[in-house]
């Protein structure tokens, strides 16, 4: 992800709306349409405005103990009708209570707390993760 890891600084990702042209032009060129958006940790930072903004684009949203939830309101979660799987692991006590306090808003949403899993929940616990992804995707229209 721009801006993250080993890639170089970018001006266009600072913002908000900048981070979502940015998902919505890596979409475009994937040919996606109407994609399941899967956001662990940082990525919230890119997903959630992307989800609050144009959320009727995707099929599905899991976000996975995502940052930046905060940043938005209950009533801003409330408009937004995505079907969303919220995944975190049990032993993430830190960013996935956060988070769950915020994305519950969200009014097509289910909650999913993997046990014995921590932050990154879907390396700890691959075929739970994997099991519980697959099912949502199954259920999806």
């Amino acid at each position: 992800m721009p801006g993250y890891g080993d890639s170089p600084p970018v001006e266009t990702v600072v913002t908000a709306q900048g981070r979502v042209v940015f998902l919505d032009r890596v979409l475009q060129e994937l040919g996606m349409r109407r994609p399941v958006l899967v956001s662990p940790s940082m990525s919230g930072r890119f997903s959630l405005p992307f989800l609050l903004e144009q959320g009727d684009r995707l099929s599905g949203f899991v976000p996975i103990a995502p940052v930046g939830t905060k940043d938005y309101t209950a009533e801003q979660y409330q408009r937004v009708q995505t079907p969303t799987l919220i995944l975190y692991g049990d032993r993430d006590t830190g960013l996935a209570p956060q988070a769950l306090q915020n994305l519950q808003h969200l009014p097509e949403h289910h909650v999913v707390i993997l046990p014995g899993a921590g932050h990154a929940c879907y390396l700890d616990k691959p075929e739970d993760f994997h099991r519980v992804l697959l099912g949502f995707l199954r259920q999806l229209k």
